[in-house]
């Protein structure tokens, strides 16, 4: 009689798993700015220990590709080593049997690619440039440099209004943000290394709903300069923000009736509440900021009519033009623009779903939020149609969440094809083209056609979400330099050849988030400052706790809920819970207060103005 063997863990490789784990932890908590030929290093170190030693490419050239890296780390090296170490990754990408090895290799030879130039920084002077930029993580990653440490430290004090002080330094739609930043923050937080990242977002919507009326600061002595601001949204109100606190006079052109941009036209009222929207709007412009609704710029006024009457003109406008899809029927009845059914929405204007098959194209955070809108202007079923795996959405993770929650149907790795007219060329029915998952580029994988029939799905409305464009046709008949669709200007915001007007946001960027537009207006506003011939600072006036030195014990995060299915589905109201003041005290005493401890110590502390 045979005798059955089960094979269980032992000890020891239960115990090389959980090292794995504390591995990935540290390594998703990496932040941004360490030395890049150290960080190399140290992934070459960990794929040379998993050699299983079968071939010598990899069991003995990783180990002299380490030692050549490291020659370069220690001084020891010439400008000729690059070169070797070059050559010797490459022979092992080439001739190694396993991923363990090739993989390892070709990293280094990214690196050399990505960042030669600190290698010869090593060698010639012996010294790492990216080690003067390194930063607490969350900082760092936060497009408008906010002091997340310090915001947080403050709400663990109940010092609320000190909390949106602290934030509006940098950020001046603290409210705008507790509510739908896509927290980029979050990704790297040190905390990852314990158990799992802070819920920074939900902290500082903590703060802005319990922090009560805070004003804005007293503007400076006014310079008598006076600077337009061509755009409503998150980008232009952060720029006349701080150049009204600087001094300046500031004018806002809007081409719609209401300001705020793809946060008013864009972000339905169950995210983002239009009352407290309007009224963080109002708080920004207190300063005595006027505004111009309803003025098309390029069409109404000229840009350079702006020029003249004013000492600088800021161009912000957002991306408000949808893409086509180029399918045959996409011009037919019952197809309809993401972009413009969220305008209508955000004027008070709700189309009539009911009963409605609506088909939503898209993956993006503009596709689902029309998905659920859709359920709640009645629709019968609302499904959305991405070419691409449920893995590889743009769109927030919560958010696809929250859409599947409510009942929106995902179908992924399907392509449109051609849209289906009946005889009054009435849309009925989307024909789709199954996909396969291909090769990465870019990030991303590909997708091509996969060996199966196109599908037939029945549907009353098309909703195309596939992106967004930005109208720049009247900048351009006036000599606005326009490249691939994009204003044209340099980091520092300054438009090309054109002295005085500057560009940020979406009109240079393409679409992007929340934080990365006001971002803009924060160094746009820096620059047009500087422009006019002046140098203010702006500055918090809040201290910052010193750190509790207690031991930081393996917590979970608080994450936020949501509001019933079967209530929230049946109204625009707002979705998300906020904390509880339990919770919230419990969420920011788990900040390790990385201002304070490791790198962020030889930075002393935060900088309080700029």
């Amino acid at each position: 009689m045979s005798r059955l063997r089960i094979i269980t863990k032992d000890r020891a490789q239960a115990t090389v798993e959980d090292m794995y784990k504390d591995i990935e932890r540290r390594i998703a908590s990496s932040p941004p700015g360490l030395c890049p030929i150290d960080l190399s290093i140290s992934f070459l170190k960990m794929a040379h220990a998993q050699t299983c030693g079968k071939c010598v490419p990899c069991r003995v050239g990783l180990g002299q590709l380490m030692e050549l890296m490291e020659s370069v780390l220690d001084g020891e090296a010439s400008l000729e080593t690059i070169d070797l170490i070059e050559k010797t990754a490459r022979a092992i990408y080439n001739s190694s049997d396993c991923a363990i090895g090739y993989e390892a290799a070709r990293m280094v030879l990214k690196g050399l690619e990505g960042f030669r130039d600190e290698y010869v920084e090593h060698i010639l002077r012996g010294r790492c440039n990216f080690s003067l930029f390194q930063s607490v993580p969350c900082v760092s990653l936060c497009p408008a440099g906010v002091d997340v440490p310090g915001y947080i430290a403050l709400i663990a004090k109940e010092r609320y209004k000190d909390a949106v002080r602290l934030i509006r330094k940098d950020n001046p739609m603290p409210l705008v943000c507790g509510y739908v930043c896509e927290h980029p923050c979050e990704t790297r937080c040190r905390r990852k290394m314990i158990d799992d990242s802070i819920n920074i977002r939900g902290l500082k919507r903590y703060a802005v709903d319990n922090a009560g009326e805070v004003p804005i600061p007293a503007p400076a002595e006014y310079t008598g300069k006076r600077v337009a601001v061509v755009g409503g949204g998150p980008s232009g109100l952060s720029a006349a923000y701080f150049l009204s606190l600087m001094g300046h006079k500031v004018e806002i052109y809007e081409s719609k009736s209401k300001l705020g941009g793809m946060l008013r036209y864009g972000i339905p009222s169950y995210r983002l509440p239009r009352n407290l929207l309007q009224g963080e709007i109002d708080i920004m412009l207190s300063n005595g900021v006027d505004i111009h609704t309803g003025v098309t710029v390029g069409h109404d006024i000229s840009v350079m009519e702006l020029r003249e009457k004013f000492d600088s003109v800021y161009i912000a406008i957002g991306a408000h033009i949808d893409k086509k899809t180029g399918i045959e029927g996409e011009d037919a009845k019952g197809v309809y623009s993401a972009v413009d059914i969220l305008r209508s929405i955000g004027d008070d204007i709700y189309p009539d779903f009911a009963g409605k098959k609506v088909l939503v194209l898209g993956g993006g955070n503009v596709a689902i939020d029309v998905a659920r809108s859709a359920v709640r202007l009645g629709a019968e079923e609302s499904s959305i149609i991405y070419r691409r795996r449920k893995d590889d959405m743009p769109a927030m993770e919560e958010e696809v969440e929250g859409a599947v929650a409510e009942g929106c149907a995902l179908y992924d790795l399907i392509k449109p094809i051609k849209i289906e007219t009946d005889g009054d060329e009435n849309a009925v029915a989307l024909w789709v083209q199954p996909q396969i998952v291909g090769t990465i580029e870019s990030g991303r994988p590909c997708t091509s056609d996969a060996k199966e029939k196109p599908i037939r799905i029945p549907c009353d409305i098309i909703v195309i979400a596939i992106g967004q464009g930005i109208e720049t046709r009247d900048f351009e008949k006036e000599g606005i330099p326009v490249k691939r669709g994009l204003i044209d200007a340099l980091s520092t915001a300054d438009v090309k050849d054109i002295p005085g007007v500057f560009a940020g946001g979406d009109c240079i960027s393409g679409p992007a988030t929340v934080i990365q537009a006001i971002a803009a207006g924060k160094v746009a506003a820096a620059n047009i400052d500087s422009y006019l011939g002046f140098n203010h600072e702006i500055e918090s006036g809040v201290v910052i706790p010193e750190p509790d030195l207690s031991d930081r014990v393996s917590t979970g995060r608080v994450n936020m809920s949501g509001r019933n299915v079967c209530d929230r589905i049946k109204d625009f109201e707002l979705v998300e819970e906020p904390m509880t003041c339990k919770e919230a005290k419990q969420e920011s005493e788990r900040c390790l207060r990385c201002d304070h401890f490791g790198f962020g110590v030889f930075k002393g502390g935060r900088v309080e103005r700029w």
